[in-house]
């Protein structure tokens, strides 16, 4: 995958700017792609809702595609609360911890993490007019941020729990790199099949009105085709108090 601008960053002491994004990215086999939401025909829905047990063994999570839209500008990224602001959507605080297998699964501190997600309507910040969405916002910068791990090998973000859109399962972007710009891991965050179906089917008092017609399940994601227990969170809360997530991601650094 071709990440030579995306390394031209600038450290100052408010964390990194990087050059504009690249949109395009690599499947896992290398070729290229403008998402990742092509394996559903039309949106027919596909897969079975099951619920799985996470795998907490130290070894490296499974990289993932970039796209689609990473965040790789600008520096003013750097926040913990990347919520649109518009009241839409139950709240989602996630803290994700980083750690390093080759030091036996140790914190990894001083390293940072970007995230990025859709809105409820399956719709990302900063781009328009593509396969998955008809709205442009292009000039918009919600449901993404960037953050450094602390001494436990942790961020935290505040965000709203991710809508979906044809093709995919529910899922959040990650990507963890080093303070030389150095890329550690891409990977995607998975939610439990059964609490995807809770939201979109009850909570269209918070704006998840899409409901379930359509939707692909994890089974049947071609981006968690491999497997999606090291990449699954662990979720609990409700839609009225909020959800808190929680995952570990293993890096080799």
């Amino acid at each position: 995958m071709e990440r030579k601008a995306f390394l031209k960053h600038t450290f100052s002491a408010l964390g990194i700017f990087a050059v504009a994004p690249i949109i395009k990215s690599c499947n896992k086999a290398g070729s290229a792609l403008q998402s990742d939401s092509d394996n559903d025909s039309m949106g027919q829905g596909s897969g079975t809702a099951s619920s799985v047990a996470a795998d907490t063994s130290c070894t490296v999570t499974p990289s993932e595609i970039e796209g689609p839209f990473p965040t790789h500008s600008p520096a003013s990224y750097i926040r913990s609360d990347i919520r649109k602001g518009d009241g839409i959507g139950t709240t989602l605080t996630s803290v994700i911890t980083i750690v390093n297998v080759n030091d036996n699964c140790a914190a990894l501190e001083n390293v940072y993490v970007d995230i990025w997600h859709c809105d409820v309507n399956g719709d990302y910040s900063e781009y328009g007019d593509t396969q998955m969405q008809s709205n442009n916002y292009t000039n918009l910068h919600w449901l993404r941020g960037r953050q450094q791990t602390d001494s436990n090998g942790q961020v935290k973000f505040i965000s709203i729990f991710p809508g979906w859109y044809q093709g995919r399962a529910t899922h959040i972007h990650a990507h963890i790199f080093d303070q030389s710009g150095n890329t550690l891991l891409v990977t995607q965050i998975a939610f439990d099949d059964d609490l995807c179906k809770t939201v979109n089917t009850s909570g269209s008092g918070y704006g998840y009105t899409k409901g379930m017609s359509g939707y692909t399940y994890n089974n049947a994601d071609n981006v968690f085709s491999d497997g999606f227990t090291k990449e699954l969170s662990a979720v609990t809360g409700s839609l009225s108090e909020g959800f808190q997530l929680s995952i570990t991601i293993h890096v080799k650094a």
